[in-house]
């Protein structure tokens, strides 16, 4: 059995208790994108404010409406259907007009429709603004206060969130199926998605662990290192300012994603990460065999322009992060 409870926490030893997510309203998430339609082209990109609805359900139906086929819609980040989210999708529409959107399903909002030259690629976001409510707070608001600022100023584990692993963690399961061979057909999309689970879940244990012996933020002999907003990666050269680095919060530790070659890691970090490895040998043979490239990424996640305001028993709290990074898990250091 799976259990993400079971993974460490970096700060928060005594949680308060609060409600999350009990209205659409009390979670908003805006996409911060890096690029501006041009204004012509054959893609036309629309900016889309909706509720209660996920990603790829919207993506079929703006595809019905446009009368083309699913792969002709696209869009940069998935986003939860829990919530208020405004996003990027794009349509591919060469040699045909602007489709009529003036009806669009129940709490769909079209923000702008602008045509560019080029297709919105998954990825393409620079990352996430949010915009949170937590209601009916229980518990020490001194002690909430300091695991704020402590987050403020240290970061959270950058570990993928729950919804990486399907409901009560199925997606798991089907990984183990798929690997020992008891899953004979599947579409590309459900093997992606048992594949990154699997993966997901290795580097969450390997971040646990670094958790639990207090070095998930501090070097550690034989890291792999990465920069600030950046995806680079450098091996540990043994440098006297790499702990100096981290604590300037230039360059943070890595963990593994896991895949084929050789891993980057040395010493005491590659001895951690193995032994990690022979506890999921089933997952990481898997992995490999399906040719995935071995790959890093950071142990360490920065909330960036944070502020918050707690009213009586509510907590408003915003702030951003980077494309690819779980809002939860920041809620998770703070919310029982």
């Amino acid at each position: 059995m799976y259990l993400f409870d079971s993974l460490g926490r970096a700060h928060s030893h005594n949680l308060v208790h609060g409600e999350v997510k009990s209205a659409h309203e009390d979670f908003r998430v805006d996409e911060i994108m890096p690029v501006q339609p041009s204004g012509e082209g054959e893609h036309l990109w629309l900016h889309i404010e909706k509720k209660g609805c996920n990603t790829e359900w919207l993506a079929r139906q703006l595809a019905r409406l446009s009368g083309v086929k699913s792969m002709a819609v696209s869009y940069a980040g998935l986003k939860d259907r829990h919530g208020i989210t405004t996003q990027w999708y794009s349509i591919h529409l060469p040699g045909l007009a602007d489709p009529d959107l003036s009806v669009l399903p129940e709490g769909v909002r079209l923000l702008q429709a602008i045509r560019h030259n080029r297709k919105l690629k998954r990825g393409t976001l620079s990352g996430n603004r949010f915009r949170l409510c937590v209601r009916d707070i229980k518990g020490s608001l001194d002690t909430l206060e300091q695991t704020l600022n402590n987050i403020k100023e240290q970061g959270v584990p950058n570990y993928f969130g729950e919804q990486r692993f399907g409901h009560d963690m199925g997606n798991l399961n089907q990984a183990e199926k798929l690997f020992r061979g008891e899953i004979k057909r599947l579409d590309r999309h459900e093997r992606g998605l048992y594949l990154s689970a699997a993966r997901s879940w290795i580097f969450n244990l390997v971040l646990s662990e670094r958790i639990q012996q207090h070095n998930w933020n501090h070097y550690l002999p034989g890291d792999v290192l990465m920069l600030d907003g950046r995806s680079a990666c450098f091996a540990d050269d043994n440098s006297a300012d790499l702990q100096q680095r981290i604590d300037h919060k230039q360059i943070h530790p890595t963990g593994p994603l896991w895949g084929k070659g050789e891993s980057m890691a040395r010493a005491d970090c590659l001895e951690l990460e193995m032994s990690i490895a022979r506890g999921c040998s089933l997952f990481c043979e898997g992995i490999v065999a399906a040719g995935m490239d071995q790959e890093r990424r950071a142990l360490r996640l920065l909330v960036k322009q944070m502020n918050w305001q707690i009213n009586d028993d509510q907590l408003f709290l915003d702030f951003e992060l980077p494309a690819g990074s779980f809002a939860t898990m920041v809620l998770r250091e703070i919310i029982a």
